[in-house]
Order: C-alpha cells, then sequence, then structure tokens
C-alpha cells in the first residue's frame, strides 16, 4: 500500500490530537503546530500551509509515524505480518481474498486519518511482484523458502547513475572515474547488504570492469595507441592488431579478450570498489 501524496495530506487537526494522546506538555504541542504551520516559498513567495508535513524535515519521519501508529496496532491486532517505512507498507497474507479484505480495511483506516491510498501504485498481488525499500523477494526451487533480493527498480537506478559516472565523453581521467565509483558504490552495496541474491553483485562488478575497459579504449583513441597500450601490457599482437583495427568501437573491443590485458587486480590496484568481493572474477 501507498498513500497518495502522503506528506503533502498530512491533516493538522488529527496529527495534532494524535500527538495530544501522548504529550502532555502544551508547550511542546505549540512548537510542533508551529512547525507544521510554517510557510512554505514557492516562486519567491511565502505561501501558507495548512496541511502537509516538510518533506526532508527531521520531524516528518517521526510525526508519520505517530499518525500512522494507529494502523500498524490495528494490523498487529489482527496477526498480520507487515513492514511499513513511513507511508509505504506490504502485509503479507496466505491468500488473495485475505489480501482484499486487508486492504480494504487499510482503506478504511487510512480514510479515517483524512488520507487516501494511491490506487495506482497499491494493489493485491504476489510479493515477489511487490517491492518496498528497492527489495523484493525471490523463491528458491520448489518455493519452500523466500528469500530477499534487489528490485529490479533499484538495478536500473544503480546502472543509470554508473552509466553517468562512466560516460566516455567528456574529457574525464580514470582517476576522478574512479573516485567518483568510490563515493557510490560502497553506500548502494551497504544499503543492499541485505540481498541474498548474491549473483547479480558479481554479473554488476564485470559490467562495471567492462565499461572501464571502454573508456581505457576511448581515451588511448588512436590505433597505434591503441595497439602500443595493448602490447604493453602484454597483450598478443593479434590480439592488440584486431582491436586497433576498428578503434571507435570501444564497447564491442572491450568485451573481447582485455580481461587479460586489464584484470581484476588490475581495477583493484585503481582503487575501483567491487559489489561483490571474490578471489577471481574476469
Amino acid at each position: 500500500m501507498d498513500l497518495e501524496k502522503f506528506f503533502d495530506r498530512v491533516n493538522h487537526d488529527v496529527l495534532m490530537s494524535r500527538l495530544a494522546r501522548r504529550i502532555g506538555d502544551r508547550r511542546v504541542l505549540g512548537l510542533i503546530r508551529r512547525y507544521l504551520g510554517a510557510g512554505v516559498m514557492a516562486q519567491g513567495m511565502l505561501m501558507e500551509r495548512h496541511e502537509g508535513t516538510p518533506q526532508g524535515g527531521p520531524l516528518s519521519p517521526l510525526l508519520a509515524n505517530v499518525l500512522l501508529d494507529e494502523v500498524d496496532k490495528e494490523l498487529e491486532r489482527r496477526g498480520h505480518a507487515f513492514v511499513r517505512y513511513a507511508d509505504d507498507c506490504n502485509v503479507y497474507v496466505r491468500s488473495r481474498r485475505a489480501g482484499e479484505r486487508v486492504m480494504e480495511l487499510l482503506r478504511r483506516l487510512v480514510t479515517r486519518l483524512r488520507l487516501r491510498v494511491n490506487e495506482t501504485k497499491s494493489a493485491v498481488d504476489l510479493a515477489r511482484n511487490r517491492k518496498i525499500l528497492g527489495y523484493t523477494f525471490w523463491y528458491t526451487q520448489g518455493g519452500t523458502v523466500t528469500k530477499l533480493k534487489v528490485a529490479g527498480k533499484a538495478l536500473e537506478t544503480l546502472k543509470q547513475q554508473v552509466r553517468r559516472i562512466t560516460r566516455r565523453t567528456g574529457g574525464r581521467s580514470m582517476k576522478q572515474v574512479v573516485a567518483d565509483l568510490r563515493d557510490y558504490l560502497p553506500g548502494w552495496r551497504a544499503y543492499f547488504s541485505l540481498s541474498e541474491a548474491q549473483g547479480v553483485f558479481g554479473n554488476l562488478d564485470k559490467w562495471i570492469r567492462h565499461r572501464l575497459r571502454a573508456i581505457h579504449l576511448r581515451q588511448w583513441r588512436r590505433g597505434k595507441t591503441v595497439f602500443r597500450e595493448l602490447r604493453r601490457r602484454d597483450a598478443s599482437v593479434q590480439l592488440a592488431a584486431t582491436v586497433a583495427k576498428n578503434t571507435r568501437r570501444w564497447w564491442k573491443n572491450s568485451a573481447m579478450d582485455l580481461n587479460v590485458v586489464l584484470p581484476v587486480r588490475y581495477f583493484d590496484q585503481l582503487g575501483v570498489p567491487r559489489l561483490r568481493p571474490v578471489t577471481s572474477t574476469p
């Protein structure tokens, strides 16, 4: 379940009534009310705000949990397995019929809070077809064990970012490219460290090194330079000559036997982070 424009549509009166059940100090309540009512700048003009919480504000996630706490409590009371982060919630049941009952329950609960379910992003479906916080599920052979894996959209987002960092135009040095990868990849890997489908990380490592080899060929540019640099790295005469003949086909050429000339240890020495640490991967 996803809530439609949740942070923009939080009702201040409903939220304050929930806070008043837990906070007895009127001064604290007054500060929160002023925080909620603070205006927003739009095209250089200050506009009043009568609903919603500031997206990105330090208090907004906490206030979201306070507002949706009764949703959590009702799901717990009914014995449902669920996970929620802010307005994104997945509930796991045994049948489609049960899922439809829970979805109707959620609609009633959030309507009571003057919120709306985003029907385009919410659905009753198999767990493996849904994602939450970048994760989804896969089943082992026979479907007896359910495991976590990185969702397809999160993988595509990673690839888009890596493509941007490793683009073969712009005149950036390999040192700069590697520095940008070091800034991005370790954080991504740490976030998805719970994934139990490790093979995808090894495939991503190969793909990233493929792109880096293509950058090398692009930077060497001329056939003579390509031939000289490959031979200097102990490439065979035949391989160096074949690659040097078509110097502008960087991506295709980098898929040849350049893993021997520019192996994993070479990129390790450059400081390229691995998403899946291994001892010997081409």
